[in-house]
Parts: structure tokens; C-alpha cells; sequence
């Protein structure tokens, strides 16, 4: 069976040892974790539609929401009506539930090359030499759980600081998420404080990544961050989005 990741690790192998030769002069040891950053964000830029479309659904759906919030006070006893209703309201205002999952969907894949380039001894039936590539001493490709076991308190101080790092931008993202949230009628306790917590999940997912997909995971993160800032005040309300806010809905039968 062919492996469909062969040709994306060659190329994502190619592009970061490229740029690590190239910043090696002038960052040394730092060289490979700068190229994982730069190739990061550039995958980010190029995914930047995705994200500009993310931000547009939020608010849509922010200028919608006191609709959506009479819709479940009017509907609350007929969830068949109440979801006819909802649907409805999303189709004459252009939103979508979903927006907001673009940017993580269609980076998923170059998330799963960034992971497979540094798990794989071979690169295309060569030895893949990243692996041998450090951050403060502790290999791009080794994982937490190895260095607890082996006893390297540097490497493992090394994952502490990728998870502190973390921990200060999903933070930062839940109080931004926080500010910006339309009000989500009836919504359950335990959920809420579920979503709230969801941007701490990369931690967990980064104590089982190799410390190569952890710094990817922490640029990406911080990068939606900043991005979300920057583009919230450049895309300007649809007019229509504020004219369908404005106007009250045509009540069905």
C-alpha cells in the first residue's frame, strides 16, 4: 500500500532543512526549531482564506444572536421547529455552525506530515537527519514520556516550557473567545465550562507529540490568536448580516 505521506514529508523535509541551512549562520543549534516556525507559519498565510472566512461566520452569527435567542424562547417545546428555525436563520444570513472549524480542518494535514517527519527514521528510503536535531539539548523527535522515563530533567524542563507556553496562549484565547461569543441560549453548565476549557486541550495533546508537532501546535495556536485580533478589525459587518439583524423574521406556521 502506498504511503500517501511520502511525497508531503519529502517536500516539508526539504522546505525546513532548506531553512535551517539557511538560518544556521546566524542561530546555530536554534536553526531547525526557527524553519519548524517559519514553515508553520507559512502554512498559516497560506491557509489564510479559511481563516478570514472563520471570522466572518463569527460574526454573522454574532449579529444574529438575538434572533437565535428568540427562536429557542419561541421554540424550546418543538425541537423539530426549533432546528427547521435555526436552519432557516442560518440560510438567510449566510452563517454556518461550521465556520469556525476551516482554518483546523484544513491544516490537519500538514499538521499530520510535521508529525510523521519527525516519528519516521526514513525520509523516501533515506535516514531522515532531523531527528537528530536539538532544542536545548532534547532531540526535535523525542516525546515527554521519554524523557521521564530516561531520567533527562533538561529535556523534560524543556516540554515543561512548551506546556507553560501553551497554557499562556489557550489562556489568552479563552478570554478572548470569552469577549467575543454571541450568547448560546440554554446552554448547559457543564458545556459551557467545557468550552471554555478546550483551548487547554493542547497541552494534553502535546505531551504525546514529538517536540517537533508541539512547536507547530504552539506557533499555530498563538498565530490564530493574533490573527483573530488582526482580521475581526479589518473584515468590516456585512450590511446584509446587519439588515437581517435588524428586521424581524417572518414567523413560520
Amino acid at each position: 500500500m502506498p504511503d500517501l505521506f511520502g511525497w508531503p514529508m519529502a517536500a516539508a523535509h526539504f522546505l525546513v532543512t532548506t531553512l535551517a541551512t539557511l538560518l544556521s549562520p546566524m542561530l546555530a543549534g536554534a536553526s531547525t526549531v526557527v524553519a519548524i516556525v517559519l514553515f508553520t507559519v507559512a502554512v498559516r498565510l497560506l491557509l489564510l482564506p479559511f481563516s478570514r472566512a472563520a471570522v466572518r461566520g463569527e460574526k454573522a452569527r454574532a449579529a444574529v444572536a438575538p434572533q437565535t435567542q428568540e427562536i429557542y424562547r419561541q421554540h424550546r417545546n418543538d425541537p423539530e421547529k426549533l432546528q427547521r428555525e435555526i436552519a432557516a436563520l442560518h440560510r438567510e444570513s449566510g452563517t454556518s455552525m461550521f465556520a469556525g472549524f476551516l482554518p483546523l480542518l484544513a491544516q490537519m494535514p500538514f499538521f499530520m506530515v510535521m508529525y510523521r517527519l519527525f516519528t519516521s527514521s526514513t525520509v523516501q528510503g533515506k535516514t531522515n537527519d532531523l531527528l537528530g536535531h536539538t532544542l536545548l539539548g532534547t532531540p526535535l523527535g523525542t516525546h515527554w514520556a521519554t524523557t521521564l522515563s530516561a531520567g533527562f530533567p533538561l529535556q523534560s524542563a524543556v516540554f515543561l516550557g512548551l506546556f507553560g507556553a501553551l497554557g499562556v496562549v489557550g489562556w489568552l484565547s479563552m478570554r478572548w473567545q470569552a469577549r467575543i461569543a454571541a450568547p448560546a441560549p440554554q446552554q448547559n453548565p457543564l458545556l459551557a465550562k467545557i468550552l471554555r476549557l478546550l483551548p487547554f486541550t493542547t497541552i494534553v495533546v502535546a505531551a504525546f507529540l514529538p517536540l517537533a508537532a508541539g512547536i507547530y501546535l504552539l506557533t499555530t495556536t498563538a498565530w490564530t490568536y493574533g490573527e483573530r485580533h488582526v482580521l475581526r478589525r479589518q473584515e468590516k459587518p456585512v450590511q446584509a448580516e446587519i439588515e437581517l439583524a435588524d428586521k424581524p423574521r417572518k414567523r413560520t406556521a
